[in-house]
């Protein structure tokens, strides 16, 4: 369960912005409130790589991303970058960041951020599955004349 945190915040965020933009709209379908501090704008950003992961880093390419930032009526402040060129997304997932910073917290992670996170661990583990039927092992047999 994500806790209310600096961590957790980056982990809701990460959730709300990878979450298909349609199953973030079935999960929150009418947003509350709110005014836009900034107007979901597209632009793009660099991405960095590591070669063999661990090595110096790269520009890797560039990212279609939106961005949004509201204002709920308490005052409550959220903010949202989406992949992609989503408003309504971006707009939404600003709106779940806003009110998981309020008392409507517990409810938003129960009915949005768990169910989220339940769905991307199942993707994720179907996907692990796939690419683990694809596995080669590969072994070295004795011969005889290696005696």
């Amino acid at each position: 369960m994500i806790q209310a945190q600096e961590t957790g915040r980056k982990m809701w965020m990460s959730l709300l912005a990878k979450a298909p933009a349609a199953r973030l709209a079935d999960l929150i379908p009418d947003l509350p409130d709110h005014a836009l501090l900034r107007r979901p704008e597209t632009g793009a950003v660099m991405l960095r790589g590591r070669v063999g992961g661990t090595g110096a880093p790269f520009n890797l390419g560039e990212m279609t991303v939106t961005r949004a930032s509201v204002r709920l009526g308490c005052g409550t402040v959220g903010h949202a970058w989406v992949q992609g060129r989503d408003k309504a997304h971006a707009t939404r997932a600003a709106v779940a960041d806003a009110l998981m910073q309020t008392d409507a917290a517990p409810g938003v992670q129960a009915g949005v951020l768990d169910v989220l996170q339940a769905e991307a661990a199942v993707i994720r583990k179907t996907r692990a599955e796939k690419a683990a039927a694809t596995k080669v092992d590969f072994f070295t047999m004795v011969r005889g004349e290696d005696k």
